[in-house]
């Protein structure tokens, strides 16, 4: 029986090639999209599943109120980790990370023998961490890695261009960047081969190496200093909601009464480490995070196109039944019953699915590179190893081959034999309502995916013309990796200045744009600790306003010799209730025991400005003066000339003039700031991409539709000829109906779309304004898709012989 359904399905299949291309091709299409994201978000979900106890390792979290203000960090004070595994027994062991990165070393220059270049992805780690975190070791072992100071354990990348084909065990390296100098042996090599980690690290140092391991360990401050990372492994059966319930007494036992005089409400939490990829919302995370909303617009994105393209199938497969009636008629006259044709029915669409995963494959193939430039990620062939992979394409084919012939096989089993058998192909469920009723739902997917087209679009292009309050154009940036980089920036921020086309340069611990670790609790005058503003800063020297653009709306400039002076934003003023007059020599005091407590005075108010991405508020901001070389570690050079193929060059001269051993590279800051809103940029360009493709699915769908119309429909278009209807009105009759279901379509899709964008934009602080023409522009081009794929049938129609239409009449 199966064998004789098989044949039934491939001799219907080759005999209507045209209907069986347009199922194939969309299932297909619509299988590569699906699969390609599902394939995206189970390796965004698999982060840290590697490890062998990854169920009971946990991050230590902690979460502050300082004077109104929260702050959620990803990062602990550094005696906390050793205090848990000190105090609570079922606590197996810790570590504790520190990334490079948070201390201003962003880059180090590597030597070995001749090779040298510049690395990113520096982390100072306990001796403990690979018993905690599974690495799968190409050189060396994990016990005891990095129990020796100036020890170091390689990512394989790195090893390899450090040192080729050889071996690299044992050998020694020179690393330096704003804090160290000095070598270090490789005592590892590691692949992420077991899988990847939200830290993405290419080199692991021993937390006892020099200056920042002994910081480190003499560092007891419990309320502040949050930026060491830190991880505990519970033994097994260690219930982790229990002790999260022991640490705020824990906490008080420590800092109670620190937190207190300094109106510090602090919180500590424990966070799963197989979660940590997915979980947004904590400041100064080791690598950048998924967003768990962006990974369900991406699953639904992927359920749309795939329903779409099972829509087709369900609309092409009910419009030709009448090509199948009379086969339903005598398989049930020689014994079939209803459960054995729709049996025969899914069979068919399962296959047709199965045909479509496997076109689907090759394709995934030969776009995947396209598919991860979009996505910015490393989805590799090699995951078809994985057996999750072929559970995911079993369950598309599974679902597909459900979904899209659940409804043709249930409507073509109810046929009744007598009738058919006479010619009779009318059927006790309503075909045509139920095929409208598809198409509409259809083209809601495609109007909801238009119009998260429109509004981001519309939310990046308000973020470009946004004024961020400081200009952001004409501006390069250069980073400054090593100490004798950064002994040579007053020389060279000297000699720029003598070129036509720079107008400022202004040397800093950090640059507009970038995420900034230094923050101060500060009160005025007569105040305390308890309520204190912490305000967010950046170091720098008397030309970063000139360099930036930055306006002044009181008081002065910094300048020169300007040791304690301070300039504020409004925000920062308003926190402290002074006007932009009074702040002008107000003194700002800050403590923190045991240190003694220090002040800082006003020069001057600048106008509030987004120095941080437009998802958050303007937050209380101060730039503070400094001239030591060591503290600075960006430059921004503001330029003015047209021609920068002639500036860059004589800038090049002048960087190589001072800076003979170091590569010339550079950014533009407007770039820069652009960064923040990869996640957005992504999402906007993966939208483009597969609502494309949804789009070509459903026009597809509407040109066999359009193709069966115009079909049943030949006679009556011969008659209405011979009686004098012109092209177009043939063209508008059937065209017409379309247009309805669009019409539709459009008023159940645009109160979906704008609950759903406006949901979307509350992740800005500074979003667009949802307006109706953006929706109306989504259903404009959705009719515009319409009737431009039904015009071609419509037109072939129009444009018969009446004769050979009527012939057979």
């Amino acid at each position: 029986m199966l064998k004789s359904y098989f044949k039934t399905a491939l001799r219907f299949l080759l005999k209507n090639k045209t209907f069986s291309f347009i199922n194939i091709f969309g299932l297909a299409v619509g299988t590569l999209c699906c699969l390609y994201i599902l394939l995206y978000v189970q390796q965004q979900y698999s982060y840290d599943k590697q490890h062998t106890n990854a169920k009971n390792i946990y991050r230590i979290t902690a979460s502050m109120v300082l004077t109104g203000d929260k702050h959620s960090f990803a990062s602990v004070s550094p005696p906390v980790a050793a205090a848990l595994k000190s105090d609570f027994p079922e606590v197996k062991s810790y570590t504790r990370v520190l990334k490079t990165d948070n201390l201003g070393a962003k880059e180090h220059l590597l030597r070995y023998q001749e090779q040298s270049f510049y690395e990113k992805g520096a982390f100072y780690v306990d001796s403990t961490f690979f018993d905690l975190f599974s690495y799968h070791f190409v050189e060396g072992k994990a016990p005891h890695a990095l129990d020796e100071p100036y020890s170091i354990v390689l990512l394989k990348p790195i090893a390899d261009k450090l040192f080729g084909h050889e071996s690299a065990l044992g050998k020694v390296i020179n690393i330096n960047d704003q804090w160290v100098k000095h070598d270090f042996k490789v005592t590892g090599v590691v692949d992420e081969s077991l899988g990847k980690s939200h830290i993405e690290g290419n080199m692991f140092i021993s937390m006892k190496s020099g200056e920042t391991g002994t910081s480190l360990a003499n560092d007891g401050e419990w309320a502040g200093n949050n930026y060491t990372y830190s991880y505990i492994e519970l033994k097994p059966g260690a219930d982790a909601k229990a002790l999260e319930k022991k640490l705020p007494a824990f906490l008080n036992k420590y800092a109670g009464q620190k937190l207190k005089n300094l109106g510090i409400q602090k919180v500590m939490n424990l966070e799963p480490v197989t979660t940590i990829h997915t979980t947004s919302g904590y400041d100064a995370e080791p690598s950048k995070t998924a967003d768990p909303s962006f990974l369900l617009i991406l699953v639904l994105i992927a359920v749309m196109i795939q329903v779409i393209a099972c829509i087709n199938f369900m609309n092409l497969s009910t419009a030709r039944a009448s090509k199948r009636a009379k086969e339903v008629g005598v398989r049930k006259v020689i014994g079939a019953g209803k459960f054995d044709l729709i049996q025969q029915f899914l069979g068919e669409s399962f296959l047709l699915a199965f045909i479509g995963v496997i076109i689907a494959l090759p394709l995934l193939w030969a776009v995947l590179p396209y598919l991860n430039s979009i996505t910015h990620t490393d989805i590799r062939l090699t995951f078809f190893s994985d057996y999750r992979l072929w559970l995911m394409l079993a369950s598309l084919v599974i679902v597909t081959g459900f979904v899209a012939g659940s409804y043709p096989a249930f409507y073509l089993s109810a046929f009744e034999a007598v009738k058919v058998i006479k010619g009779n192909f009318s059927s006790k469920i309503s075909a045509a309502g139920i095929r409208r009723s598809l198409v509409v739902f259809q083209f809601v997917l495609s109007i909801v995916l238009i119009s998260g087209i429109v509004i981001i679009y519309s939310q990046l292009n308000y973020i470009k013309a946004k004024d961020l309050g400081f200009d952001q154009s004409q501006k390069l940036v250069f980073n400054f990796y090593t100490s004798d980089a950064q002994n040579r920036m007053a020389a060279l921020a000297s000699d720029l200045r003598q070129l036509s086309g720079v107008k400022a340069v202004s040397s800093a611990d950090n640059y507009l744009s970038q995420f900034i670790m230094h923050d101060h609790g500060v009160y005025p005058e007569g105040g305390n600790m308890e309520t204190a503003i912490d305000a967010q800063n950046i170091t720098c020297d008397q030309y970063f306003v000139k360099a930036n653009g930055i306006k002044l709306l009181s008081g002065r400039d910094l300048m020169q010799g300007d040791s304690g002076k301070v300039l504020i934003n409004q925000t920062l003023a308003k926190r402290l209730n002074l006007t932009e007059q009074t702040a002008i020599g107000a003194r700002l005091y800050s403590h923190y025991a045991p240190n003694p407590a220090w002040y800082v005075t006003v020069a001057g108010v600048m106008k509030d400005f987004n120095y941080n991405s437009l998802h958050n508020d303007v937050r209380p901001f101060m730039l503070i003066y400094d001239t030591h070389a060591w503290s600075f570690n960006s430059m921004v050079v503001a330029t003015n000339s047209k021609n920068y193929k002639a500036l860059l060059s004589q800038i090049s001269a002048v960087w190589h003039k001072n800076l003979p051993l170091v590569p010339f590279e550079y950014s533009f800051l407007d770039s820069e700031v652009q960064k923040q809103y990869e996640t957005e940029i992504v999402l906007s360009q993966i939208i483009n991409s597969f609502t494309l493709i949804a789009i070509l699915i459903s026009c597809l769908g509407l040109f066999g539709l359009a193709a069966f119309s115009a079909e049943q429909r030949r006679k009556e278009i011969g008659v209405r000829k011979v009686l004098g209807s012109s092209v177009s009105g043939i063209v508008k009759l059937l065209s017409v109906d379309f247009v309805k279901l669009v019409v539709i379509s459009f008023i159940i899709a645009t109160p979906i779309a704008w609950y759903g964008m406006n949901k979307w934009l509350q992740a800005f602080a500074y979003r667009v304004t949802l307006s109706w023409w953006m929706f109306a522009l989504a259903g404009m081009m959705a009719l515009f898709i319409a009737l431009f794929t039904v015009s071609f049938q419509a037109i072939k129609a129009a444009l018969l012989n009446p004769v050979k239409s009527l012939r057979s009449e």
